[in-house]
């Protein structure tokens, strides 16, 4: 990443201002009204703070209306923060004065320039001959067709959809204009064998050529309405530099009493078989099956007029309708479901708010906010996969039944004329999605502690950062293979052709069969609407771009290997081996039962997570003939970098339960030992090793002693010179606390020698009791066992109090906070109630700590760590799990990491406090109390202030880092990683996942390189290098016998302690603890200012004369000869930049 830029907001953020401040007085004033409140609450730094009154206007008594608001944005919005937001964003989509005259203007333009559209010759269907210049916005399958065509002015041209409905919303400004079609050009059987399309389709066509001419058009392109070829559209812009303001779409439909709708019944054929196949029919009698779809396609284009004269009557009853289904059509954009195949639109959304209008389901007197809630209710408790809904109160009687509209389609919603179903289109999938989306929508609205208007409205919800797995299907003309093999001649006859729309519910239908309890829901992207210039051939069903299938995991039983099927007896058997073919086999059980099973591979847990696709894959290889080339699935690109053993893929989880294991064996080891002089009262993990969250967390190993020499009169090793850096062992902290008795001492220093006694008490003990080798020094003591290296630390409850006591010269005992207490109760008490508390929350959610991995795997990478600390980095991960808001608990490594890197790059830092609600013990009124006191104090608390339910005020995890440019830099680099990972997951080319794992350098003004064996976790880096160095240590099982080994040696680290204490006046030190060989330094700015000679702050400086003032600067080649000498054996070469230095 050259260039680290800032991300973009989200499509509701950038809904443009005002577009032309003379001619919007309106706009202006608004603009400058919200300027004099922003002036009122915000200072220049961006941070709010509360508003200043005077005592008169404090005190002023509320008037009737205002109480009347207050009342209504308690009852209705949780508070009125949230009223103000909706109202400001209604403002905001709405569309302003300005721009309805430019709709107008062009409007008037195109409708009287097709008033003289100009004759032509009657020609054959398939004679197209006359179209210069333009080509015909349709494939047609097959190619040919009986009928006859010429081109004539249009009978009528109508303004259609939202914008005279007033539901019109900014980004996307889309006005629909109908041009109805005379009814000389078509024929009564014209219904029949794609007729009518045709027809249409080159009358399009026709209108395209004429408009081609005219200088008031900028561009002229195809497109096809929500996915479906056989009703394309012609999208006009005017030229310059209004092209982005507005979109016109002509529609070409028939005149009103071109056919009876009754013709078009769900159960009627209107594509005759032998037309379609080529193949004359030798069977007599034989019956021609339904063409539902196709029915519905010719119905819609029969009813425009008469669907916008009953939208028109609804919302002229509800104030409210337009801004409610502008509110719903904002909430189904964010979550990518207003356009494409078989979307739920903005015209769907304004026809279920006529619906719940006209049954009286909401009233007509209610808010925009009271509408959008009563319809993401109703969509959340309506399944229209089972229970169809109709707006016809009075249909005529060759109407088609609900019944018969369910057997012909997966999800019913009947217009006002009784004949066409709404949501043909849709698949039963896309309405559970919709389903789910306002089910979760509807929980975190009635949750106080989620901000609302945030979540619902605000997020954009991408199928990568949404669901755990997701695949993509390529290559889709493979998908024409697949309809042969599952026999849906039928189908594709009903779709004209379109194999990929034909094929795509049964392939939906097939691997929610196969998954079953695997996963909570199963979707998929929907077929956008191509757009092409009118000189240009329509593309091919091949073209288009591959289908996306997300998977919502069940993660109890996602990554189970075995899928056991029914007894051999049962009548289900035969079923299960015809899903599963040569895979099922029979197995006898440890119950006795002997059934039908399919086992998948898999050891580790990395492993597992692949079960999903492999039984995609077998499944669509199996019944559709789609080849695993055609699959490309998004969701273990990334364990590349947290990988621990190449053979067995492992990721970390099998590692950290091994540590786990043995720490819970020394825990009961310590609880029974015999001779203490005081009782352990609690034995508690420190380390991250114990919750899960270790980036690489420890291996056990057994040590190569010929690699190291002995320390004289001891049982410790120390690494030879010769030798590469040995390999690093961690020590894993352990606090032990003893219980509390009179015999402790009140001085500090005297608890610290009774904690050393008891470090050489416990090391006794261990070695006689248990046969443990240990090592002891006064602050800890370090025992190896079973290959691995535990920390022990005696710790007494009362020592940070002690710590804290002090006598005023007179005698009085008083107690004052110093950094020594809060460091040591930091390590002590918090640390370990935050680990075990996290080792729950990888308890609860399995997929928590592989996120915390590689969530710091990346924090590092990109010199970020020492920032954003470890225990830091966990609470921002554990927020994902314990608020997912407006998402699910993340059940996959990869979209917890995006969601990561979200939260880093969009939360506002400035004015919120992020809480982790870590055992929900928080309560909605603490929330609030949070958030008050948060702002009260904003200046002087940190930069990134999380606060939890023991650290609601001070947030101890980031008191002392982030610094505010370090967090800036922090959230600029999650937003250009997400960026580009999100493009490189979308890709469906082959990708180096890595990119977003190295650090620009292009900032810093001195590189210092290392020497490649001297870096300990050097096989841990991001880029691993083919050779590797021999570090001491054998691969086979570990031991413990012999001499400790060299624990907690990093070389590296060491370096830049020494470098950060002799020049962390000067510059910044950045590294990649895992594995970095590069240690870049910047320069701090204030350092290279002349200051006034003095000779004890001569450190690194050298004296400059100005005139007769002596001042100093920074030595800059001796500083540098410094890095070297200070490195001496660890430094390769030193990279200057000199152009960077200001000196």
């Amino acid at each position: 990443m050259k260039n680290i830029q800032k991300s973009t907001k989200t499509e509701t953020d950038q809904m443009e201002a005002p577009d032309n401040p003379q001619n919007e007085d309106e706009g202006a004033k608004q603009s400058k009204d919200s300027k004099r409140k922003a002036n009122g609450t915000a200072s220049d730094d961006g941070v709010l703070r509360p508003v200043k009154l005077s005592k008169k206007e404090m005190y002023k008594a509320p008037t009737v209306e205002e109480l009347s608001q207050l009342k209504e944005a308690e009852t209705l919005f949780h508070c009125s923060i949230l009223k103000m937001q909706m109202e400001e964003m209604l403002k905001e989509v709405a569309l302003s004065e300005h721009r309805k005259k430019l709709v107008d203007s062009f409007v008037q333009q195109v409708t009287d320039y097709l008033q003289c559209v100009p004759e032509t010759e009657v020609v054959e269907l398939d004679d197209i001959s006359w179209l210069i210049g333009v080509e015909v916005p349709v494939v047609f399958v097959p190619p040919k067709a009986k009928g006859r065509f010429h081109m004539e002015p249009p009978a009528s041209v109508d303004l259609v959809g939202s914008y005279p409905l007033g539901t019109c919303i900014k980004p996307k400004v889309c006005v629909d204009l109908a041009v109805t079609i005379p009814a000389s050009v078509f024929h009564r059987l014209d219904a029949i064998n794609q007729r009518y399309p045709r027809k249409r389709a080159l009358y399009l066509a026709g209108l395209a050529r004429h408009l081609a001419f005219a200088e008031f058009v900028g561009s002229l392109n195809y497109s096809c309405l929500h996915g479906n070829r056989l009703r394309p559209v012609l999208l006009l812009k005017p030229p310059g530099k209004d092209s982005s303001k507005v979109t016109l779409r002509i529609h070409a439909i028939p005149p009103p009493d071109f056919l009876k709708p009754g013709r078009f019944h769900p159960q009627k054929n209107n594509i005759r078989t032998e037309w379609f196949t080529g193949v004359a029919n030798t069977q007599q009698n034989s019956s021609e099956p339904p063409t539902p779809y196709y029915n519905s396609t010719v119905l819609g284009d029969l009813l425009p007029l008469s669907h916008l004269q009953f939208l028109s009557a609804i919302s002229a009853q509800c104030p409210s309708f337009g801004e409610g289904v502008a509110l719903l059509k904002v909430w189904l954009r964010q979550r990518e479901l207003d356009q494409g195949a078989g979307c739920f639109c903005g015209f769907h959304a304004s026809m279920l708010m006529a619906y719940l209008l006209s049954t009286h389901k909401v009233g007509k007197t209610m808010n925009p906010y009271q509408l959008l809630r009563n319809a993401i209710h109703f969509l959340a408790s309506t399944d229209l996969t089972e229970n169809g809904i109709t707006l016809a109160k009075n249909p005529d009687s060759k109407a088609p039944s609900l019944p018969e509209f369910h057997a012909a389609f997966s999800v019913v919603f009947v217009d006002p004329s009784g004949h066409l179903n709404l949501l043909a289109e849709m698949t039963a999938f896309t309405y559970k999605q919709i389903q789910h989306e306002a089910s979760l929508s509807l929980k975190f609205w009635d949750d106080p502690t989620v901000e609302g208007f945030q979540t619902l409205l605000m997020t954009p919800k991408s199928i990568l950062r949404t669901y755990d797995n997701v695949f993509k299907l390529v290559n889709l003309v493979k998908l024409q293979t697949s309809c042969k093999k599952l026999l849906l001649l039928n189908e594709l006859m009903d779709h004209s052709g379109d194999y990929v729309l034909t094929a795509l519910p049964f392939i939906l239908s097939l691997l929610q069969r196969g998954l079953g309890e695997r996963i909570h829901l199963l979707v998929h992207s929907l077929p956008q609407d191509p757009e092409w210039p009118v000189g240009s051939a329509p593309p091919k069903h091949k073209d288009q771009p591959p289908i996306t299938i997300g998977l919502l995991l069940n993660f109890e039983r996602a990554y189970s290997v075995l899928e056991r099927g029914p007894p051999a007896d049962s009548p289900k058997a035969a079923e299960f081996r015809q899903l599963w073919g040569s895979l099922s086999e029979l197995r006898r059980f440890q119950d006795g039962g002997i059934t039908e099973a399919v086992l998948w591979s898999g050891n580790s847990s990395s492993q597992k997570r692949s079960v999903p696709m492999q039984i995609i894959t077998h499944l669509l290889n199996l019944h559709a003939d789609i080849p695993r080339s055609c699959i490309i699935f998004v969701g273990e690109q990334l364990d590349m970098v947290i990988r621990l053993d190449k053979t067995n893929h492992t990721t970390g989880e099998e590692e950290s339960l091994v540590v786990i294991q043995s720490y819970d064996d020394l825990s009961k080891k310590l609880w029974k030992l015999e001779g203490l002089p005081l009782s352990i009262t609690s034995v508690q993990g420190a380390h991250q090793a114990l919750r899960y969250t270790q980036v690489f967390p420890p291996v056990p190993v057994q040590l190569d002693y010929w690699f190291f020499d002995r320390k004289k009169g001891s049982l410790g090793l120390v690494p030879k010179e010769s030798k590469p850096c040995p390999y690093y062992i961690t020590p894993i902290k352990v606090i032990v606390h003893m219980e509390g008795s009179g015999k402790w001492p009140n001085e500090p220093k005297a608890i610290s020698r009774v904690k050393a006694a008891f470090h050489i008490c416990l090391s006794e003990l261990l070695s006689k009791q248990h046969n443990l080798r240990c090592l002891v020094t006064p602050a800890y003591l370090d025992v190896w066992k079973d290959g691995l290296v535990f920390r022990i630390q005696v710790a007494y409850h009362r020592e940070p109090q002690v710590l804290r006591e002090s006598l005023t010269p007179v005698g009085m005992l008083i107690y004052r906070d110093n950094a020594e207490a809060q460091a040591l109760e930091l390590e002590t008490m918090r640390k370990t109630f935050l680990t075990s508390t996290l080792h729950g929350l990888q308890q609860q959610y399995g997929s928590f700590g592989v996120v915390c991995r590689l969530a710091k795997r990346w924090l590092a990478s990109q010199f970020l760590l020492e920032d954003i600390r470890e225990d830091a980095a966990d609470l921002l991960v554990a927020s994902l799990f314990l608020h997912p808001a407006p998402f699910t608990t993340p059940s996959s490594p990869q979209v917890g990491f995006l969601r990561f890197l979200h939260l880093l790059s969009t939360f506002d830092w400035k004015n919120n406090p992020l809480i982790v609600n870590l055992g929900g013990k928080l309560t909605a009124a603490e929330h609030t109390e949070i958030k008050k006191d948060f702002v009260a104090s904003r200046e002087s608390l940190p930069a990134m202030f999380i606060a939890t339910p023991n650290d609601k005020k001070v947030s101890v995890w980031t008191k002392e880092a982030p610094s505010v440019q370090m967090l800036q830099r922090a959230v600029m680099l999650a937003a250009e990683s997400l960026r580009v990972l999100e493009t490189q997951l979308d890709s469906i080319e082959s990708q180096d996942m890595r990119v977003v794992f190295r650090p620009p350098l292009e900032a810093y003004d001195v590189l210092i390189h290392l020497i490649s064996k001297q870096v300990p976790l050097f096989s841990k880096a991001v880029d691993p290098t083919t050779f590797t160095f021999s570090r001491g240590i054998f691969e086979e099982k570990a031991s413990t016998s012999g001499a400790l080994p060299v624990i907690g040696y990093d070389p590296v680290q060491l370096y830049l302690s020494e470098l950060r204490e002799a020049f962390g006046d000067l510059a910044l030190f950045f590294n990649d603890p895992y594995g970095g060989t590069v240690i870049a330094v910047l320069w701090k700015p204030a350092a290279f200012e002349p200051k006034p000679f003095k000779a004890s702050l001569m450190n690194a400086r050298r004296v400059e004369m100005n005139g007769n003032v002596a001042t100093t600067v920074p030595n800059v080649e001796a500083i540098l000869q410094d890095f070297r000498i200070i490195g001496e054996g660890l430094v390769k070469s030193l990279e200057l930049r000199t152009e960077k230095w200001v000196v």
